[in-house]
């Protein structure tokens, strides 16, 4: 028990951390962050539901204002920034990205954590497009084209979380959860 509360608050802070580097943000108001990354991990290493539970975490400090977020944003009016849709959408992905990594038992790690951050990628652009879109007033279609900018990095990290967690796997198996 208390080891899975020390892990969901480690993987809410790694969260957190990947927000700090790097500080881009594209002329439309959605920044280039690391934190999806983080919000991956948090599926792929802690599985479905402790992943979940430390993207929460985050969330709830987020809304009480602390400046977590890339640029040092907080509060809630996050929710209703270009990048709402995006921030909604962090414990969806990291319990779609824990479910298939904990499914797909017999695909090397590497594999299924990589697939997971894909899909779980995939869920942020969809809640991502309908709040850009709902925010600016835009199409769902200029929203896509919008964050088109952001698929090759969201590859590279997509593949980082599937070389990540079969590291992580590697070194200390009982640390990565979605596969104890």
């Amino acid at each position: 028990m208390e080891r899975n509360i020390a892990l969901v608050a480690l993987f809410a802070a790694l969260i957190a951390a990947l927000g700090i580097i790097p500080q881009v943000t594209l002329p439309f108001g959605v920044p280039i962050t690391a934190q999806s990354l983080g919000v991956m991990l948090c599926g792929t290493v802690l599985g479905a539901k402790r992943g979940v539970m430390a993207v929460l975490l985050f969330m709830l400090l987020v809304c009480l204002g602390l400046p977590l977020l890339s640029g040092g944003r907080g509060g809630l009016g996050v929710i209703v920034s270009p990048t709402g849709g995006f921030f909604l959408a962090f414990p969806v992905a990291a319990f779609v990205a824990g479910l298939i990594t904990q499914s797909w038992r017999s695909v090397p790690l590497a594999v299924s954590a990589g697939v997971a951050a894909v899909i779980g990628g995939a869920v942020l652009y969809v809640f991502g497009i309908i709040g850009l879109s709902a925010v600016l007033g835009k199409s769902l279609g200029q929203s896509t084209l919008l964050v088109t900018a952001f698929i090759p990095g969201d590859l590279v990290k997509a593949v980082l979380a599937g070389l990540i967690t079969s590291a992580l796997y590697k070194a200390r198996p009982r640390a990565v959860l979605s596969r104890s």
